[in-house]
């Protein structure tokens, strides 16, 4: 009993609240779909579970499924986003229990939750639902090259989890309280949950990401911005197609380079460097001006939750310096996110 969500799904129809579901990671970056969830849609989660050995809290009270269900869940989201989308089998047996204490599931993993058959056949006897939003919409075009109106930013990264959607959905909301008319358009599973919908650009076939894109972010009115969640990196060793792709369709009038202070090695792939902010820049205005000749850069946003607060403005202050553009955290805000804000729209008109 599969259920997919489409792009144009509403997220009040997903069951919820949810139970948050960690599997048995042990790398905080994979689990960024149940951090996501936590920050940007909290009153939707009423803990977490996982495995013995997982070693990745979320900070939610735990809960297990029964518990969870006396609370009012209603459903158990996997918040996990390892490598390849796996849903390991040692994590059947707790999905089950979830199936079994009358939670459906929600899955964002390239894996499809109707693909194990035990999950099938406990949510087929027990009457509950197996929901899989990593499916993109059905006869996406090919790319035409097109150019669309309205205004489009595009949050490129120097490597995979270290902050585009957070930026992309902060941006958004501060266009917004600006009085601004802005849409964050989710391209991943946790920001298809987070907004309701949405395009998951990686579950895209290759010769139509571009054209997914497109559609994402149709023609707008003059003075409306579409703020894109990207995807990996251009750089990335594994995921560097589904970020060119999302470059080249979005079209971005305006990118926003994110990067995590301190993080040197590609996650997942110690034996990559990441590239330097510098280059990351450079390589997307070059891309990107494939199809829109327009593009620039906005500024940078610098994840720096692994610092104090004196310890982050200095890294900030610094890096702007040596850039000589606006760069802030925007989990942190203050005045050097107002002033990356401004410097995102400061060709509103052009």
């Amino acid at each position: 009993m599969q259920t997919a969500l489409p792009a144009s799904s509403d997220v009040d129809a997903l069951p919820q609240p949810y139970l948050l579901f960690l599997g048995d990671t042990v790398e905080p970056g994979y689990a960024k779909t149940a951090f996501g969830l936590r920050d940007w849609a909290r009153e939707r989660c009423v803990g977490e579970f996982a495995c013995d050995t997982a070693a990745v809290s979320a900070g939610l009270p735990f809960l297990t499924p029964v518990q969870a269900r006396q609370a009012g869940a209603r459903a158990m989201v996997i918040g996990v986003a390892n490598p390849g989308g796996r849903i390991p089998p040692a994590w059947t047996p707790l999905l089950v229990q979830a199936l079994e204490a009358g939670l459906d599931l929600i899955g964002g993993m390239h894996m499809r939750l109707s693909g194990i058959e035990p999950l099938r056949n406990a949510a087929r006897a027990l009457g509950r639902r197996l929901i899989d939003v990593r499916e993109p919409p059905a006869e996406i075009p090919v790319a035409t090259g097109a150019k669309r109106s309205g205004h489009r930013l595009l949050t490129i990264g120097t490597d995979c989890a270290l902050g585009k959607k957070y930026t992309a959905l902060a941006l958004a909301r501060s266009f917004r309280a600006r009085g601004i008319d802005a849409d964050f358009r989710a391209t991943g599973q946790t920001g298809i949950l987070i907004a309701g919908a949405g395009i998951p650009m990686d579950a895209v076939v290759a010769d139509f990401a571009a054209g997914a894109a497109e559609m994402l972010s149709p023609d707008a009115h003059p003075s409306h911005w579409d703020v894109i969640e990207g995807q990996g990196s251009l750089s990335h060793p594994a995921y560097a197609g589904v970020s060119l792709a999302l470059l080249h369709g979005s079209q971005p009038d305006v990118i926003v380079v994110c990067h995590e202070h301190g993080r040197e090695r590609v996650l997942g792939y110690p034996q990559y460097l990441l590239p330097s902010i510098e280059e990351t820049i450079e390589l997307a205005l070059r891309l990107g001006a494939r199809t829109n000749p327009a593009i620039r850069c906005g500024g940078v946003s610098l994840n720096t939750g692994m610092l104090d607060a004196e310890a982050a403005r200095e890294a900030i202050d610094a890096l702007a310096d040596r850039l000589g553009m606006p760069v802030a955290d925007p989990v942190r805000g203050g005045d050097t996110f107002t002033a990356l804000v401004a410097a995102c729209l400061a060709r509103q008109a052009g």
